[in-house]
């Protein structure tokens, strides 16, 4: 028996009409989803305010905001003179940072990683925090009470942020005990009198660390970039037109992104650029990471330059001090 062609009719509208209706309401979370997916994006990004430029927000900022891509990199082996720096789970960077092993009792690092709140204006008035320092890792699982090195005091640049939140960004850290070598806890030497960076093989370095990648959260494994070194005019150019960001001095100098759009990232401040010497073969550490918010192909990593700290960081180490050396200039004064 045929059905009723009425029936038959309205069974099509009724059909069409809830097929409209799941249609649009696909449609709806879709693009609830795409919203709150560019909201995410946006906010991540946009948050920071050292990716705004000056003035208005432009097409220009909004593309590369657009085009922001984490770090790569890849995976490191057990890097003997990478540390990891760690004082809490409750900053932006996971509380993690890097720093180099310079001798057996010694790391240098980022001042920075020793605070919680970055800021010159948050920083004024506050001590640092003594971090846990672990070494000889490759995987951030591994940081625990077997590779974890006990801190004796930590001495800050005496020009520790003098004008800007990067000036003199550096800190020395002293173990309780000397580190027993391996091949897995070496220190990397310093840069000698006469070494240059304009003559390091392929103009270029390598930086390990534990910063950002595509999951918004610190790597869990040591990753390593080899970075080349950027035009230093370029690089102050560069950050004279982004607000919140380095006053790229000569006691700076400034790698670039990868040709896969790599860069240093959240979280990788504080590790050091290893360089080769072209004339000499030797391996040493050229510059420690302040900035470390480039993460985008735009931005240039920023690193306090170690040549420009050899007296400190040697007058550091050896215990001097001021009452020390005031004392000596008092005793030759009187015998001269």
């Amino acid at each position: 028996m045929l059905p009723d062609p009425e029936s038959q009719h309205t069974q099509r509208l009724t059909l069409q009409s809830s097929q409209h209706k799941m249609n649009t309401i696909n449609k709806m979370w879709f693009s609830l989803t795409v919203l709150v997916l560019v909201a995410w994006t946006s906010l991540a990004h946009v948050s920071h305010p050292e990716q705004m430029k000056k003035g208005s927000v432009s097409a220009s900022s909004l593309a590369s905001i657009r085009s922001r891509r984490m770090i790569g990199g890849k995976l490191a082996p057990v890097v003997p003179w990478h540390a990891m720096i760690y004082i809490a789970d409750s900053v932006l960077d996971g509380g993690y940072a890097g720093g180099a092993l310079i001798s057996d009792r010694w790391i240098l690092t980022a001042g920075r990683n020793l605070f919680v709140r970055k800021s010159r204006q948050d920083i004024q008035g506050n001590n640092p925090v003594i971090p846990k320092v672990y070494l000889g890792i490759s995987k951030r699982a591994e940081a625990n009470a077997s590779k974890e090195h006990a801190v004796q005091k930590v001495v800050l640049h005496p020009g520790f942020q003098n004008q800007s939140d990067w000036d003199n960004d550096l800190a020395l850290i002293q173990l309780r005990e000397p580190v027993v070598m391996s091949d897995k806890v070496t220190p990397i030497p310093l840069p000698e009198k006469g070494q240059d960076l304009a003559n390091t093989v392929e103009r270029s370095g390598i930086i390990t660390g534990w910063g950002w990648g595509i999951q918004l959260t610190p790597s869990a494994l040591l990753k390593y970039l080899k970075l080349p070194l950027a035009n230093h005019p370029e690089c102050k150019a560069e950050y004279e037109r982004i607000k919140f960001t380095p006053d790229v001095d000569d006691n700076m100098f400034c790698t670039r992104n990868t040709k896969y759009e790599e860069n240093v990232c959240f979280g990788d401040a504080g590790g050091a650029l290893a360089v080769t010497d072209a004339n000499t073969g030797d391996i040493y550490a050229a510059g420690i990471l302040s900035y470390d918010k480039a993460c985008n192909r735009y931005n240039y990593g920023v690193y306090m330059k170690i040549s420009s700290y050899l007296s400190w960081i040697h007058t550091v180490m050896r215990g001097d001090t001021e009452a020390s050396f005031a004392l000596r200039s008092r005793i030759m004064s009187a015998m001269f």
